[in-house]
Order: C-alpha cells, then structure tokens, then sequence
C-alpha cells in the first residue's frame, strides 16, 4: 500500500510518531503489551503506519504488515454493511419485526425474576425489530455481561465457561442452532427501552443467511472481501497464512503477560468453525479493514468498486436511538462495551459520535467507530476525512486507556 508524507494531508510526522514512541515506552517496553500497529489516512491517503514489537513473544516474531490479527468485534460493521446490501435490494425495512424473518422470536417475553430455566416473565409491548438488533435496543443480552440471570443462562446453553474464548461450546452449533437457542430465552427489558450490548448482530448475520440464502462466511467473501480486495479476511486463517498469525495475549493475576489463544495450529482460528458469528470472529490485517474503512469514508466505493450508495453509508453512520439519545441516556452500564457511553449515540452497528463535548474526545460530531474485545480499535471522521486503526492483541480492551490516548495525539497532529 502506498503511504504518503504527513505533512502532504495536513498532519505533522513527528506528532504522528510520538504516538507510536508513547506505545513502546509506556506500554510495550513495561511489558504490558506484546506490540502494536498503527494506520491513520486523511485525504484518501494513508498517511501514517507503524508497526512495532511481537506478534509472538515466545518465539521472537515482529509485527509487520502481513500480521494477521484477531479483530472480535470490529466483526459487526462487516455484518451491518451486509444488512444493508440487502435492505437496498428491497428485501426488508428496518421497522420490521424479526420474526418476519425468524419465526423462533415471534412469542418471546421479558424477564422479570429467577433463573434458567426457571424464569418468571411477562409479555413483550412489542416485537423485537431489525432496528432494535442493529442497535443493540433489542432486549437481548451477552455471555460475556456477567449482569444478570438472563446472560447466564446464555453461558448455560451454550456450556461455555470463558465466552472470551467463543460464544459457543464445541459442539456443533450453527447461526440458526445459535438464533433459536437465543430466541428461547427471555429478553433483559422490552424492546427500543434501553441500549444494552448483545448478541443482536450475530442474529443479524442470521438474518443476511435467511435473506440471501448463503452462509455468512460466503456472503462476507462474494459481496464485501472480495469485491474490495480484502484477501487476508476471513473466519479463519489458513494454514499457508498460519505463521502470519498474531499470539493473543491477556495479564494473569501476577500481571505476567501469557497466552489467550496461540498463534499456529493450536489456534482455534486455525480451521473452519460451525458457528461464524456476525458480532465478532474475524481474522484481518490493517491494510485490509483499512479498504472496508475507506470505502465507508467514500460514500460505498473503493477503488472503483461500490459496496453500498453513499445515501445508505449516511443511514448507517446517524444516531439511530430514540429521541436522539445517547448510550447513557438509555441506561448503558458495565465495562465490555468498546466506546464511552457520554455523548455517544448508535448507528446501525457502530457508535456514533453526537456531542464531542460529551465524549471528551476530539473526534468531530458524526464520526463513527468500534474497536474489539482484543483493545482493536477504528474510528472514521467524515468531516475531517480521516480514519484510524488500532491493531493489538490483549484482553481485555479497557485494561489501558490506549483509544483515547491515540485519537487525543492524532487530532494533536493536525497542522491544517
């Protein structure tokens, strides 16, 4: 790829390159991060990319531009942008119900007291919409929310004892076994009440399936990765490609860095899955979610290539909560999500920025971003035509305050 000067589009080299200094003195050299990748663009044009330390400490392995990288849930805007393939095909409106489509959420209820399986409910208001799963205002909940009764049950039927490590046990469960096992639970508050992070889009991967009539996986390939060139992207990694692999890391209780998820055939990335989620489960490079990046910032089209109409990019990227809320407004709590909650609102399947001031953060109002349960991050700001991507491998994503700190120091670099 090609990368231009700084300076070329309006920012400073040296600014940008004291991000990557404070990463390596603050964090990879104190043996808090294994290593790190940076990409910003502006301008159609990448202006900036950085990549230091181990993609794998034990065998002395450096990050580098082939890195493959386990991207969680930066997975759900891939899944937003196939949705609404198809809602510009006619094939639904966001105001319908899901069960339209997925007849197992047609008689669902809401959760009142108890637990699995001996709930005690109440019937819902109203159905869940296709809206509702974009923006996570569903009533459906989380393995890894560790909140209430109704994401523990979510961890029983699945028998999973770390949803850090999959969403489902190892048996063998598809996105259908997956939607109707979720449906039979009831839903955390009724829908369009509350903002709460869920499973949502992986039902929306659902919905791309019954829509469409092929698998996610192959979906992603024929109509995003391929037609954008994204070579490197897919749900798992193959085994020519496996020495590209990044080791995924967390802390113990002694803060020691060891391994989550290896990176070689011990993978669990390493071969093909039955259950491919459309909340997370991707594998990429930097340089290709850059594409997937820059074709959002376009309006639709890479390269030549259009994806979506510029007028659906704008539907996607405006704050899709009731009464123009924000996340805090309706009621957002825990520690797993992947954005402040304060002057943020949601669009269909990423965060959208609605009042800077809020959000303490220099991001310009209308920008959009999500980052992964692995401390990946993007954000895209139309206004200032410019995009950032994150890349590392550590969980948990708010062990360090690595997103605000890079976005702080690259609105810093601005010299236009």
């Amino acid at each position: 790829m090609k990368i231009v000067k700084p300076e070329s589009v309006g920012l400073s080299t040296e600014r940008l390159c004291s991000f990557d200094k404070l990463l390596m003195d603050k964090y990879i050299g104190l043996d808090k991060l294994a290593g790190t990748q940076t990409l910003i663009a502006r301008k159609g044009q990448i202006a900036h990319f950085h990549s230091q330390g181990k993609r794998d400490i034990e065998n002395d392995l450096a990050i580098d531009e082939k890195t493959l990288f386990r991207i969680y849930s930066m997975t759900k805007p891939v899944t937003g942008v196939a949705l609404m393939q198809l809602f510009e095909q006619g094939l639904f409106q966001l105001s319908d119900p899901v069960s339209k489509f997925l007849p197992e959420f047609k008689n669902q209820s809401v959760y009142v007291s108890g637990a699995y399986p001996m709930f005690i409910t109440e019937p819902l208001k109203r159905e869940i919409l296709i809206r509702d799963l974009l923006t996570h205002t569903s009533g459906l909940s989380y393995s890894i929310n560790y909140q209430s009764h109704v994401d523990e049950a979510y961890r029983k039927i699945f028998k999973i004892s770390d949803p850090t490590k999959a969403l489902v046990s190892q048996e063998k469960v598809d996105l259908e076994e997956f939607s109707k096992r979720i449906a039979s639970l009831p839903l955390e508050f009724n829908p369009g009440e509350q903002w709460l992070y869920s499973v949502s889009i992986d039902i929306c991967a659902r919905l791309v399936e019954v829509m469409s009539g092929k698998k996610i996986d192959q979906y992603f390939e024929d109509h995003i990765f391929k037609p954008l060139g994204m070579n490197d992207t897919g749900f798992y990694v193959k085994e020519e490609s496996l020495k590209d692999l990044a080791v995924c890391y967390y802390r113990d209780m002694n803060k020691k860095i060891t391994i989550h998820d290896p990176g070689d055939s011990k993978s669990r990335y390493s071969a093909p899955r039955d259950f491919n989620g459309g909340g997370s489960g991707l594998i990429s490079t930097a340089f290709d979610y850059y594409k997937f990046l820059q074709m959002l910032l376009n309006g639709g089209e890479y390269n030549g290539i259009r994806i979506l109409s510029r007028k659906t990019v704008e539907l996607m990227t405006l704050n899709h909560l009731p009464e123009n809320k924000t996340m805090a407004d309706m009621g957002s709590s825990g520690g797993f999500s992947e954005v402040r909650y304060n002057g943020m609102g949601f669009g269909l399947s990423m965060a959208v920025t609605t009042d800077p001031a809020a959000s303490q953060n220099p991001l310009s109002k209308g920008s959009y971003s999500w980052g992964g349960m692995a401390s990946t991050y993007f954000w895209v700001d139309p206004k200032e035509d410019l995009l950032g991507i994150f890349m590392t491998q550590f969980i948990p994503s708010d062990a360090f305050p690595l997103r605000p700190q890079m976005q702080n120091m690259v609105y810093g670099a601005f010299i236009d």
